[in-house]
């Protein structure tokens, strides 16, 4: 039986690239970041990027995205544009990503942008995405609150009512990234059961985290994700070394359960 810790495959969801907007990290350079993927293993990441936060220019954001993810051979990147609908045009920033830049995915950050989960804004998005036959990944959160910066305290997203939006788009393919201790028990088995929808281990937090979280959640539905550069990438790695799971789940959610969620959306 192949041992999933020598598996070779390990598909990373939730990275960005470019600099964190208060300070220095670990890593922020792509060039450094892919180095650190491939040298622990990582064959495969999902990129998002930090400037998408509070750049205003969402189309030269995720230009540069792109042509960062395209400059590394080692480790494969793959870009997931900021889609940010209370800027103009924000229609023309999907459209560059499915078309022009050949993107699976998009990055949504509701609280870092100024909308809700309640308004026809997000519901739009999300509809149009599906159209374009797009993963949208739904950011909770990107930093603890108590490491913000006093100018920037950013509260995590309210998600009651991401059930029904998710129930009204039968064919959306969605990932909750940094959720955490946010989503948890019969509030996430709501939001599971209510369409195609994964959450990845970052935020994350306790031994034998694992475990315990696929009481609420099936293998099926989880993905490996960092939050790198952000979070130590060795941190998420920790989670499923010391972890107790069957080989099948452990491999799920390694990389099988990315590799099948990407496969249903490109040809």
């Amino acid at each position: 039986m192949t041992d999933p810790l020598i598996d070779g495959r390990l598909i990373d969801v939730n990275v960005n690239l470019s600099r964190w907007p208060t300070r220095r990290i670990r890593d922020d350079e792509t060039a450094r970041l892919a180095a650190r993927l491939k040298l622990r293993g990582v064959t495969q990441t999902w990129a998002g990027s930090f400037d998408g936060l509070l750049h205003q220019d969402i189309g030269a954001v995720n230009l540069r995205l792109a042509e960062e993810c395209r400059s590394q051979a080692d480790v494969q990147l793959i870009p997931f544009g900021t889609i940010n609908p209370t800027l103009p045009d924000w229609e023309e920033d999907l459209r560059r990503c499915a078309e022009v830049h050949q993107m699976p995915g998009i990055r949504l950050h509701p609280n870092y942008h100024g909308y809700t989960l309640q308004d026809d804004l997000f519901r739009q998005v999300l509809q149009q995405a599906t159209a374009r036959r797009l993963i949208v990944g739904l950011v909770v959160q990107m930093e603890d609150e108590r490491m913000m910066h006093p100018l920037l305290k950013v509260k995590p997203l309210d998600l009651e009512p991401l059930a029904e939006q998710v129930q009204a788009i039968p064919e959306l393919r969605l990932v909750i990234h940094n959720s955490g201790r946010l989503l948890r028990g019969a509030n996430l088995a709501k939001v599971l059961q209510a369409g195609q929808v994964f959450v990845d281990i970052a935020f994350l937090e306790g031994l034998g985290v694992l475990e315990s979280f696929l009481n609420e959640a099936p293998f099926e539905r989880i993905l490996f994700g960092s939050n790198a550069p952000y979070h130590y990438l060795e941190s998420g790695l920790l989670k499923l070394q010391e972890s107790q799971l069957a080989v099948p789940q452990l491999l799920a959610i390694r990389h099988g359960n990315a590799q099948s969620l990407l496969s249903s959306v490109r040809p």
